[in-house]
């Protein structure tokens, strides 16, 4: 993939994109999925993340509610990041996330799109947005492994 990092016409054409018409942006009624209902105190999201995980690989994920551009853009794509990969994978993907955030050092490479976020961490108000859909899958993450040890 292209290192987009520096294009920032191009960043925001991801995020408007993805918060224009956001991917897997519909909830599941089958009852195998996890569900993580996340709202923020200090803006309008309010979303609920399903993840549907099989024999450690995630299967499905999808999401739905009210949220700024920010949050819908960046669940959309961590929806589109996860799907296909194992467990171990995921994780791996959430933790370069997180670093990017956090002003670290990342690859880039295994985030794709998500790179899109990359000076969100330079602003403290729009973090939480763009961590709110990452947080629940990682939780749900979590969840599935415990049920599974």
């Amino acid at each position: 993939m292209k290192d987009y990092r520096n294009d920032a016409m191009m960043l925001r054409q991801i995020i408007m994109d993805h918060y224009q018409y956001p991917r897997n942006h519909s909830l599941s009624d089958d009852e195998s999925y996890l569900m993580r209902h996340m709202a923020a105190d200090s803006c309008i999201d309010d979303i609920k993340v399903q993840v549907k995980i099989k024999e450690g690989v995630i299967e499905d994920v999808r999401f739905d509610g009210v949220a700024c551009t920010i949050s819908t853009a960046s669940t959309s794509i961590m929806t589109e990041l996860m799907k296909g990969k194992t467990l171990k994978d995921a994780q791996g993907i959430i933790a370069e996330y997180n670093k990017m955030i956090d002003l670290q050092e990342f690859d880039y490479e295994v985030l794709e799109e998500a790179i899109a976020f990359v000076n969100v961490g330079k602003q403290a108000n729009r973090i939480g947005c763009a961590t709110i859909g990452w947080q629940a899958m990682s939780e749900m993450i979590l969840e599935s492994e415990e049920e599974n040890d």
